[in-house]
């Protein structure tokens, strides 16, 4: 774990896992109880948290770039991107953050 909190790039690995997770669960668990079984609660706790965590994804995935001198619409764009669609932090942490985090 300290390994992560190392330096930017494992901070932003760590981030982008929370950020991701909290997207499945407000996406696949959250909304179904929310419109299905008429239980918001979910929604209402995991839903500001996946905000906070998203705003910290967004600064942090700009920082990166910034620092590792990614073109935007390459690998920026694709990795701001990738915050929207479920299970896509963790396809940006597997093919462009480990190597990084690794090297």
């Amino acid at each position: 774990m300290k390994r992560f909190l190392d330096n930017n790039i494992g901070r932003f690995r760590l981030i982008a896992f929370l950020e991701g997770i909290s997207l499945i669960i407000l996406v696949f668990i959250g909304m179904p109880f929310k419109y299905y079984v008429d239980a918001p609660v979910l929604v209402e706790v995991v839903g500001p948290i996946h905000g906070g965590l998203f705003l910290l994804y967004v600064i942090l995935a700009l920082q990166i770039g910034i620092e590792q001198e990614w073109k935007f619409f390459k690998k920026t764009w694709l990795v701001l991107l990738a915050s929207f669609i479920p299970f896509g932090t963790f396809y940006i942490d597997y093919k462009i953050l480990k190597p990084l985090h690794i090297a």
